[in-house]
Order: structure tokens, then C-alpha cells, then sequence
């Protein structure tokens, strides 16, 4: 800047490590102040950041007084200094703050706005919740307007006029890190002051001039083309393939994520005290391997991560930075006395209201970083910042580790603080992998709470006993955990290398399906446990084919009982309910389909949160029991296999009121010693790696559900009343249909028959080894609408199975 186009920096040596200068890619200003203390363009210790802004805020407080702090609003300007504001108001304390913004929100009055003429993006928006936010509050009430940098003058006086001619006041105070205004633009802020009647304040930490040449402008301009025309400035790396972590933030409920409605002492009161934990999540889900860490926040989104910044700089050994990203175009060159370095270009990923465009990260690019936590908001995770050439995509050529921390967009007029404290405390976030289940942590959060230090399994008989006389509910123990010999598990291998890609066509039509009619970014909650492996290979295909992260949870789901209603609360809490999809593995004859209706109307009935759509999303429906299906053909699914082992070496759900409180999730236990048998990756892998070859038959399938009559049936559940009759049974209970429920009879219950379709061939090969290997009779049928139906035994007793543990037949 200084040799090519004579730009000069003229201050004392705290200005000079304060600012650095570059160029901007701006037709109406040459130049760029560059903060090294702002955690915009420059990463910086977040220590460092806030306590800028903390420092500026504790003079303000000493210029303003106690009563005076007490009537205060600070306002803060977007993009480049909400954090800051926020910081400011901080270090006041006690009064609520604000941010301008240019992300318009649906239902929420503007309460002014104001032209930034130099900006790239002129127009800022107020959009406080509280229409009288800005009013005065009698003489002496001052507004206390924040900036990163004081150059001449205009947009805080486009300002303060706009806010004046609606809540007149008589004290303003002008915060900046830098006073950077010309003698000129110094007598033209006292002169306005007069205009207005108002007493105006100016507070800053250092001050300083720039010296512009005659044609800077025009001569900048030349420059830019030139070095972008030379590739003086480093660009984005080459695409990446590593894959991203997702971390669904424990945001306070009822906190905004920052200023843009308003942020109040209430919200700071529940927000510091949460700071720690938060930063504890970040800091397990990054590990101890990371030794220097950016966390980078999105635009107007600079509190926040913050935030989370300072509270883990306190809480790791690894070197923290932050800084966030940006609209602003500035040229780069990797020079060492030139302030922006590298830049990351990528689309914009928040919908904005003014149209697609290029967003930037700077000097993030070989800088070293072994890991980067980028934290956006809801609103802005889109699949836009997961599609190749977003921005996730753009980050991962250089750090080795990216964590994706997702806060919840703040809604205006959502329930008080106080009363969302009260529902967020009783319920704990979800159990993820390695600590609780096999999977990885971004595969699957589970709704549940780990049982895995108490006794629950009994014998199957003693369990089938109990069942059928009425004296326990099936979820109120486990059975053994079947134990495959090696026959077994040589068999589940084959049938998995057959099958494979049938699945895999299976997954891509059912995910394919659940995004054109869900919408793009549906929240995946699968019925724990059958539905968990389906949801994380739903999961993979929309990441492999669409760049989207989606979000998948599993919950417990009881027959008799209902769907974890604490579950539902957490979702509810930390997503739209109307995004939430639940998924199953199979159906049979449609009890859980029938439970999960009526368990979400008992739970809108009980004053829940309404929006949850009871459909469900299946691998396979042979039943015809829903409408979103990967296919209707009774088919092995090798996980019906198997239990835990296929399921991330988790049980089936628990709900016994000894374990169990109000406040609580559904149990279940993790059997970290099957370990050795886990094929729960083998299985999703082996899978996820035919979704390419199946890709072009899963869109033609998809174009020809999707235009297809595809209302449930029910055939299924016809055909098991018919059999309950034909075989004397008289509960449809123990018809258990399909070629995954029959499964589960031979490893779970006690088996009386089993039911297969006369000519059925590989697809049953488990099943009758399981059935030979209990002694269960196979009686080959005709007409039968499924492969195979497993029948329970309908006269329990003890006497039922011989000593060996082989079924004896019934009178």
C-alpha cells in the first residue's frame, strides 16, 4: 500500500500493531483499515479480542456513571463490529444491547435503518424484538453507538440523525478501537452536535490519520486487476476430501446468538454460566491432538464464537484464535508486510436477502492451523456451506480437522429465558460414540441415557413368561445378547457382500425421497435401535451426493408405551419440528407405525410442542404400512442379522420407573466388551461403497415414486390377523412378519414356527440355520405376502422349550 500507491499510516506504535492496510476490491474506497485486534480479517487470541472491546466498554461506564450505565442502549454496527458492540456492552454492564444487520427476519418491525455509503453492503437494518428498545429514557439516557474504526465520520452520523428524527435523546457516545477522522471530519462532529441539541461523546482507543494521494482510488482499482491478473494473491486450496465433524451446540434455550433482536442482562446471566460446558463439548469433540485452533465465526455471527473462543482458550493447552468471515472483498497478497495474506472465496451459505455472492475467510489459508471449529447459525447451515466449493469444502485443504458447532438462529418471540432454562436443564444432550456406542460422534446422537452399569438381562424364557402372563413389559428387561457362532457370522458376511448394493439402492431411493418432499436439510431421528443404521447410511448418501451434513439423532420408541416424550422436548428445543423425519429400519405389520401416530398426538394432547409429523421413513415397507420407503420387498437386511453388533454394540431401549424418571430419556446399555464382534462399520461401510454404482438407477426410481400413488396399504396387517386365526393364536402380537421381525423372534423370543414362502431361496439361509439351530420347525407356504413370518409361542410355559433349549411343539 505504502510503496505502490503511496497510502501512509501515520500514529504512534500502538496504531501501527493495532491496524495494518490493505486493498480493497471496492469501487468506492481504496483502502482497507486492517484490525488486529477486531477477530474479523486478522486471527487473533480471543483473550486478546474480547478484551478490547471489554476495556472500551469499562470507560464508557466510568464517562456514563452508574444511574446512567442503568439507561444506556449500545448499538453495534454489521458485520465487522457486532462483536465488538457486543463486547463493549459487556464491559458496561447492565445495559441491553443491539447490532445493526442486513439480514432481514420475517416478523420483526424494522425500527429504523441506515446507509454505510463506503460499504461493499450499504443498507443496516434495527430489528430490535422490543419496538421500544431504542426509546429514551428520559434526559441523560444515552445511546452508545460501536464501530471498529472512526475514518470520517458519515455513517455514524447517517445514524444518529435516522434514530434521532425517531427516539430523540441528548446524549450520544461514539465507541471505536480507532479514531482515524481528519481535522475537517473533526469540526464537522461538533457542528452536528449543535445541530441536534445532543451532547456527543467520542471514545477511543488510539487515534491516527491516513494519508490518501491524489487518484487512490483509480490508482487501486489498477493495482487490484494487475495482482489478481499476476495470481500474486494465494487462493483456495484443492478440493478435499476429508470429512467434517458436526456438533449440535447445548445452547442456552431462550438466548439469542447475538444482537440482531437485542440482548438483554437476562440472557447474559444464562449464557456466561454456560460458557464452560460448551467450550468443554468443543474441546472432547476436537481431542487432545490439536496444538493450534481457529475458531471461525460467519459474518454477522462474531459474539458468539467469541465466546466459545474465550471459554476454550481457558479450558485446553492447544493455541486458540479467532476471527470470523466476511462480505468484504480485499485483494490478497502473500507479502510480509501486507495485512491480508490469503483469502478462502466461497458462495454465501445464509440465503441472503440481497442475492448469491462471494463470501471470504482471510489469512485462515496456511496459517498452520490444525484444526478449525467453524460455528455458524441454524439459519445459515444450509447445503449451500456443505456442497463442494462451499465453505466447509474450502477450509479442509488446510487444517487437518474441521468441526462444524451449530447454534440455534434466535426466534423473536419465543418463550422467556426463564422458563426455557427450566425445560433445558432437566434434559442432558446426547450420548455419542466413542463414550456411548460404536458409531462415530457425527454419525449419531443418542436421546438415551447409558444404563450400561446395571444388570437388566434375563433368560428368554424367564422374559417370555413374564411377557405373556402379563407380569412385565418386553422393555422393562434385555435379553441375552445372542452370541453368533462362527457359521452365523460367516453367513451374515455373505449375505451382506449379496446384498450390498440392493441396499445401498434401497437407501439412496428412501433418502432421495425424504429430501424432495422433507426439504433440504431434514433433521434424521431414528427409532432406536433397528432404525439407527439406516439413518446413518441416510446420513452418508446426503453427504456423498449432496454435500449436506444432516443432522441424526435415536430415540426410544415402546409398543404399549409410546415414543420417548423427553426426546421429543429436546428436539424440540434444539430444532424445527417440522424438519424432523423419523426413520425406521423396516415395517412389519405396522404396530410401530400405528404407535408413533398416536404417541405424537398423546404428546400435542399433553401440551407438548406440535409440528412433529408422525410419518415414518423405512428401508423396506413389505407391509405397506408408509409412504416413504426405499423399497417394498421382503428382503435380508443383513442388520436384522444381528443385534448390538450391527447396531454400534448398543441393546434394545429400556423404560422401567426405577431407572427411569420423569426428567429422564429411555435407557439402554452399551456392550463395549463385544468389541471384538462389532461389525456395526463393516456393515456401513460395505454399504456406502456401492452408492456410486447405484446412483443413476436410485434417480430413476425416485422419478417414478415420486409421481406414484404410494399410500399405505396395509396389506401386511390383513395378512397377520388371517394367520393369528389360521394357527389358533389369537394375538396378533406374536406374529411377528418379514424377514427382519422373524429374525428377531429366532434371537429374542421364544420361537414356535416359522412361516416361509414356498421357493424362497439366499434370502432365508440365516433363517434357517437360527431355526435349526433352536429346533424350530420352517413350514413352507403359499400365498404368502412376506418372505417369512415368525410365530412366537402362543401357550408359554416353562415346559414350552426342552432342557437343550430347543421349542417343543404345543398341544
Amino acid at each position: 500500500m505504502a510503496e505502490r500507491l503511496g497510502v501512509g499510516l501515520v500514529g504512534d506504535g500502538e496504531l501501527r500493531e493495532l491496524l495494518g492496510l490493505a486493498l480493497r476490491r471496492n469501487p468506492k474506497r481504496a483502502h482497507l483499515l486492517v484490525s488486529n485486534v477486531l477477530g474479523k480479517h486478522v486471527p487473533q487470541r480471543p483473550s486478546v479480542v474480547y478484551g478490547a472491546g471489554v476495556e472500551l466498554g469499562r470507560r464508557v461506564r466510568a464517562l456514563l456513571g452508574e444511574d446512567g450505565v442503568r439507561r444506556a442502549v449500545v448499538v453495534g454496527y454489521a458485520e465487522t463490529a457486532t462483536g465488538l458492540g457486543h463486547s463493549v456492552a459487556d464491559g458496561l454492564g447492565g445495559a441491553p444491547y443491539l447490532h445493526s444487520t442486513r439480514r432481514p427476519v420475517p416478523g420483526v418491525a424494522r425500527a429504523g435503518g441506515f446507509e454505510e455509503a463506503h460499504s461493499h453492503a450499504t443498507s443496516h437494518l434495527l430489528l430490535p424484538e422490543d419496538p421500544e428498545l431504542l426509546a429514551a429514557d428520559g434526559p441523560g439516557s444515552a445511546l452508545v453507538l460501536v464501530d471498529d474504526e472512526f475514518s470520517t465520520g458519515n455513517t455514524v452520523l447517517n445514524t444518529i440523525r435516522a434514530l434521532h428524527e425517531r427516539y430523540p435523546r441528548d446524549h450520544y457516545v461514539i465507541v471505536a478501537l480507532v479514531d482515524m477522522r481528519s481535522p475537517a471530519d473533526r469540526g464537522r462532529l461538533t457542528e452536528f452536535a449543535a445541530e441536534i441539541g445532543a451532547r456527543v461523546d467520542l471514545i477511543a482507543r488510539n487515534t491516527g490519520t491516513v494519508t490518501l494521494p491524489d487518484g487512490v482510488l483509480e490508482k487501486g482499482q489498477a493495482l487490484v486487476a494487475q495482482q489478481e491478473a499476476a495470481g500474486d494473491a494465494p487462493q483456495d486450496g484443492p478440493p478435499h476430501p476429508r470429512p467434517h465433524t458436526r456438533l449440535d451446540l447445548p445452547w442456552p434455550a431462550g438466548v439469542p446468538d447475538g444482537g440482531r433482536h437485542g440482548f438483554t442482562e437476562a440472557h447474559r446471566a444464562l449464557l456466561e454460566p454456560a460458557l464452560p460446558a460448551l467450550a468443554d463439548r468443543i474441546a472432547q469433540a476436537l481431542g487432545d491432538t490439536p496444538r493450534r485452533v481457529l475458531v471461525l465465526g460467519f459474518e454477522e455471527l462474531m459474539y458468539a464464537p467469541l465466546r466459545l473462543a474465550t471459554a476454550l482458550e481457558d479450558r485446553t493447552d492447544a493455541e486458540v484464535r479467532y476471527s470470523t468471515t466476511t462480505r468484504s472483498p480485499v485483494l490478497a497478497v502473500d507479502d510480509p508486510g501486507y495485512a491480508i495474506r490469503t483469502r478462502l472465496v466461497f458462495p454465501a451459505h445464509d440465503d441472503p436477502a440481497d442475492g448469491p455472492g462471494e463470501r471470504y475467510a482471510y489469512n485462515v489459508a496456511g496459517a498452520g492451523f490444525d484444526a478449525v471449529v467453524l460455528v455458524v447459525d441454524s439459519a445459515a447451515d444450509t447445503p449451500a456451506l456443505h456442497a463442494p466449493g462451499g465453505l466447509l469444502d474450502r477450509l479442509a485443504p488446510h487444517t487437518e480437522q474441521v468441526l462444524l458447532a451449530v447454534i440455534p438462529s434466535y426466534v423473536p418471540g419465543a418463550p422467556a429465558p426463564e422458563r426455557q432454562e427450566e425445560v433445558s436443564m432437566q434434559l442432558p444432550e446426547p450420548l455419542r460414540g466413542p463414550a456411548f456406542s460404536s458409531y462415530a460422534p457425527d454419525e449419531v446422537g443418542w436421546l438415551l441415557q447409558d444404563l450400561s452399569d446395571t444388570r437388566l438381562e434375563a433368560p428368554t424364557e424367564e422374559r417370555e413368561e413374564a411377557i405373556q402372563s402379563g407380569g412385565a413389559h418386553y422393555a422393562e428387561s434385555l435379553p441375552v445378547e445372542y452370541q453368533p457362532s462362527a457359521a452365523y457370522q460367516e453367513l451374515f458376511k455373505s449375505a451382506l457382500a449379496l446384498s450390498a448394493a440392493r441396499i445401498a439402492r434401497a437407501v439412496g431411493t428412501v433418502t432421495e425421497t425424504v429430501l424432495a418432499e422433507r426439504g433440504p436439510r431434514p433433521v434424521l431421528v431414528s427409532l432406536a435401535r433397528a432404525g439407527t443404521p439406516v439413518g446413518v447410511l441416510m446420513r452418508r448418501w446426503a453427504q456423498a451426493r449432496h454435500g449436506v451434513e444432516l443432522p441424526h439423532y435415536a430415540v426410544s420408541i415402546v409398543r404399549g408405551r409410546g415414543i420417548d416424550a423427553n426426546a421429543l422436548r429436546w428436539l424440540a428445543e434444539h430444532h424445527d419440528p417440522a424438519d424432523v423425519v423419523f426413520v425406521d429400519g423396516w415395517t412389519g405389520k405396522g404396530a410401530i407405525t400405528r404407535e408413533l401416530a398416536a404417541a405424537v398426538a398423546e404428546f400435542e394432547k399433553a401440551g407438548g410442542v406440535a409440528g412433529f409429523n408422525p410419518e415414518i421413513a423405512v428401508l423396506a415397507d413389505p407391509g405397506g404400512c408408509v409412504r416413504t420407503y426405499g423399497t417394498r420387498e421382503d428382503f435380508l437386511i443383513p442388520s436384522a442379522c444381528l443385534n448390538s453388533t450391527v447396531s454400534g454394540l448398543i441393546s434394545r431401549t429400556v423404560l422401567r420407573a426405577d431407572l427411569v424418571g420423569p426428567d429422564d430419556f429411555h435407557g439402554a446399555k452399551f456392550y463395549r466388551e463385544l468389541a471384538g464382534a462389532d461389525v456395526s462399520g463393516l456393515f456401513l461401510d460395505t454399504v456406502a461403497a456401492r452408492f456410486d454404482e447405484v446412483a443413476d438407477a436410485v434417480d430413476t426410481e425416485v422419478k417414478e415414486l415420486l409421481a406414484a400413488d404410494r399410500a399405505p396399504t396395509w396389506e401386511g396387517w390383513a395378512a397377520v390377523e388371517r394367520i393369528s386365526e389360521e394357527y389358533g393364536i389369537h394375538d396378533v402380537n406374536l406374529v411377528k412378519p418379514g424377514v427382519g421381525e422373524t429374525t428377531r423372534v429366532l434371537l429374542r423370543r421364544v420361537p414356535w414356527k416359522i412361516l416361509a414362502r414356498r421357493g424362497a431361496g439366499p434370502d432365508l439361509d440365516h433363517i434357517r440355520l437360527l431355526a435349526e439351530q433352536r429346533g424350530v420347525p420352517v413350514e413352507e407356504v403359499d400365498s404368502l405376502p412376506y418372505t417369512c413370518v415368525g410365530l412366537i409361542h402362543p401357550k408359554y410355559t416353562r415346559g414350552a422349550t426342552g432342557a437343550d433349549g430347543k421349542a417343543v411343539e404345543s398341544a
